[in-house]
């Protein structure tokens, strides 16, 4: 799934295309998603202009100039293309759109524009698409998650009061949303290294000096991602078809049995289960 970062770049890539353009028309070939499309949808969206584009955790947002909004979430395999016309006034291919990996059967919401068009596929169809008439029915809809780990009320105080007494492992609760939103099984493990926490200590058990590196390290692992284009594991591509490459930064995950590189340590990856979810992390240094 998707995480933060890659949610981030792909808002980035849609924000440079498509803000302060108006829709033209929305084509829906396959309205079961997570949540059904409704039947309206195509004329709620039909000559909004998007005044910008924005994110929350791993939501994508559309801002429209009349004040309502649509939510786009990408699921376990979304992916996002943008098809430009070329002089020739025909749609030309700016992202892996024609690759033979992705079958067009998986396209089900196309959103056209004069000069381009914005089309969603996902093959496992985890993703969904839902209008938000109001800011405040927006924030009604984000009032079960946490901060984001780039929010200032994501400090030591919050951390401290949400940990006392809890005897859950800290690796959940980096994968709670309602703690933090966000953060994903990719993120987590590779913050706990940096942090030198075993993922499964409990949180009542963390010092201030653990909570502090948490804050810090969140936002250092997910600022590094987000400049090396986020994590291409299975299916994430930005909006032009370009791969991630901080797969090539894991310190942890993916890296199972082999030696730690942290430094004069001579531990190696394990990996195990937490809530069903693979974990990993150094068997020495993080103890």
């Amino acid at each position: 799934m998707p995480e933060l970062p890659e949610v981030e770049i792909v808002k980035n890539s849609l924000a440079k295309k498509i803000q302060q353009k108006k829709i033209k028309k929305v084509i829906i070939t396959n309205r079961n998603l997570r949540f059904k499309i409704p039947l309206k949808f195509e004329e709620l969206l039909q000559n909004k202009i998007i005044k910008k584009v924005t994110r929350f955790s791993k939501y994508l947002i559309l801002n429209f100039s009349n004040g309502s909004f649509c939510l786009i979430h990408l699921g376990m395999s979304g992916t996002i293309h943008l098809i430009e016309k070329n002089s020739l006034n025909k749609f030309s291919n700016t992202s892996f759109y024609n690759s033979s990996s992705l079958p067009k059967k998986h396209n089900h919401v196309e959103i056209h524009f004069k000069d381009l068009k914005v089309i969603y596929n996902d093959p496992r169809r985890f993703g969904f698409f839902k209008f938000i008439e109001s800011r405040e029915a927006l924030v009604d809809r984000f009032n079960h998650l946490g901060p984001e780990p780039f929010f200032k009320n994501f400090d030591l105080k919050y951390l401290l009061k949400y940990f006392l007494n809890k005897k859950k492992d800290i690796k959940s609760f980096l994968l709670d949303q309602k703690f933090v939103s966000g953060i994903g099984n990719i993120y987590a493990s590779e913050i706990l290294f940096f942090c030198k926490i075993n993922p499964t200590i409990f949180a009542m058990k963390l010092s201030k000096k653990d909570c502090k590196n948490i804050i810090s390290y969140s936002k250092i692992v997910l600022n590094k991602a987000i400049k090396k284009g986020g994590s291409s594991i299975r299916d994430f591509r930005d909006t032009t078809g370009k791969s991630g490459n901080f797969q090539k930064e894991f310190k942890v995950y993916q890296r199972e049995n082999l030696n730690c590189l942290r430094s004069k340590c001579e531990g190696k990856i394990k990996k195990i289960f937490i809530s069903n979810r693979s974990t990993f992390f150094c068997n020495i240094c993080q103890k």
